[in-house]
């Protein structure tokens, strides 16, 4: 069904298409899998038991770690990819399908993994997704929908500044512009062509649409504007890889203005490696705009589902994939659904919220000999990046005196901007981190370029603003 269509079905057709997409999917793909074609005959499920999206709830939710190599069995992923043979088509492939089946080059062209993307394996070992060409035209239509929702110009000049890696930001981005035959520059970021050089790319070239990480994105404008560039074709920044606090694009858009851009757009894209695609929103305000075709998403707290606009775990399920394939996967973010039409562009795809939590940023310290105390990370990114005080910064978490059996200690290193009372800073600082996480961390002001060595601003995939070394 065309995107345009799609996107503005009632709830009650989305429903019966999730449905019908679930139940083929489950009955013609999931058999290929060697994890599920265990799973189910472990659990006594037969593929013909999922019959809507109802039913998926049969299914246990998995995580990470249970898709994670181990050292001891690294091909472990493999169990994900879809893997037929002639035995398996001939026993789930429908009659009227297998009738026109040429099986080599069904084989070939729809099931043979050709591409891969790695997790960035913050919490466990990077972990190989596998796509086939099949799965590859999948990400191009993600791409085409994702600039429809975020209603680029067919005219844009687009530069792309994702990290080059086998990972989904930068490719699911040089996708979306190839698809809409929009001109592009693919950097491959500040470790590939260097901030210099993409900075007067953006200038020369006059470009429209910014595709970055958000951090690297605020320190390249940072960058262009000590060097007074003109930005005055920018319209809009897309950005990916994490959330981006509301002082943070308050920032972006200051920058870019004393650059000479009007009413510029700063958007944001959703992604996980084990969803194969990115979301995204038709505005700044609006939420993370679904793909009903493609795959399934609930919100499950306690094992149970949540009820629209109710926060829990995200889950995931695909329900048009070949390559490396999930169901029911919990994605370690926590966020919401909301399932209304959108107020802003109209579409009637459920949509993502976008306030959404990393669980993995939930960490618990021991800060007194009494108890621990369970501390969302996540925090610091709306307190310092919404602080106009202070440039560049980066939060770590570490042992006193190194002694692994001491209390933890919180140290927060910061790079303020210019004319700043350093004092001043610190107290207000502190007193700001008190009050909103019930932490008093140690502040230590550092040099601008240190920090940035430090954060591994040009180095890193994304750069590292907390650090536990524990």
């Amino acid at each position: 069904m065309h995107w345009k269509k799609l996107s503005y079905l009632s709830e009650e057709r989305i429903k019966r298409l999730q449905d019908k997409k679930t139940r083929a999917f489950i009955r013609q793909q999931i058999p290929y899998s060697p994890y599920y074609r265990e799973l189910f005959k472990k659990i006594g499920l037969k593929f013909s038991d999922i019959r809507t999206t109802d039913d998926l709830v049969k299914i246990p939710i998995i995580s990470k770690e249970d898709i994670a190599p181990y050292k001891n069995d690294p091909e472990r992923h493999l169990n994900f990819v879809l893997q037929p043979d002639k035995d398996l088509i001939k026993k789930h492939m429908p009659k009227y399908k297998l009738l026109r089946f040429n099986l080599k080059e069904k084989l070939e062209q729809e099931y043979k993994p050709i591409h891969i993307h790695f997790t960035t394996g913050r919490s466990y070992v990077p972990t190989p997704f596998l796509y086939t060409n099949y799965d590859l035209g999948k990400l191009k239509e993600a791409g085409r929908r994702m600039m429809e929702v975020f209603d680029v110009s067919k005219d844009a000049v687009a530069i792309n500044g994702f990290p080059y890696a086998p990972h989904l930001a930068f490719w699911q981005s040089y996708y979306a512009l190839l698809a809409c035959d929009i001109i592009s520059l693919q950097t491959g970021g500040g470790k590939i062509l260097g901030s210099d050089k993409i900075i007067d790319a953006i200038e020369r070239m006059k470009a429209t649409t910014l595709l970055f990480t958000p951090g690297y994105c605020y320190h390249l404008l940072k960058e262009a504007r000590e060097k007074m560039k003109d930005f005055s074709s920018v319209k809009e920044v897309i950005l990916g890889g994490e959330g981006i606090p509301a002082g943070l694009r308050l920032k972006m858009k200051d920058l870019l203005g004393r650059m000479g851009a009007k009413d510029v757009r700063v958007l944001s894209t959703y992604a996980f490696t084990e969803g194969k695609v990115a979301w995204a929103q038709c505005c700044e305000e609006a939420g993370y705009h679904l793909y009903p075709d493609m795959e399934f998403i609930e919100i499950v707290k306690d094992g149970e589902r949540c009820g629209s606009g109710e926060k829990g775990d995200i889950v995931y399920s695909a329900l048009d994939s070949r390559g490396s394939v999930v169901l029911r996967y919990k994605t370690g973010d926590i966020g919401s659904l909301e399932e209304d039409k959108c107020s802003f562009c109209g579409r009637t795809v459920p949509r993502i919220n976008t306030n959404i939590e990393r669980s993995s940023e939930f960490k618990e310290f021991n800060l007194s000999k009494i108890k621990g105390t369970l501390v969302n990370l996540n925090e610091f990114f709306n307190i310092m990046m919404g602080d106009p005080q202070i440039d560049e910064w980066q939060v770590e978490i570490k042992k006193k005196g190194r002694d692994p059996y001491d209390l933890d200690e919180l140290v927060v290193y910061v790079a303020p901007n210019a004319k700043v009372d350093i004092a001043q800073l610190k107290v207000g600082l502190r007193k700001k981190i008190h009050s909103q996480m019930e932490l008093t961390p140690e502040i230590i002001v550092m040099d601008k370029k240190q920090l940035l060595e430090k954060l591994g601003m040009e180095t890193e995939l994304k750069e590292k603003r907390i650090v536990d070394k524990r």
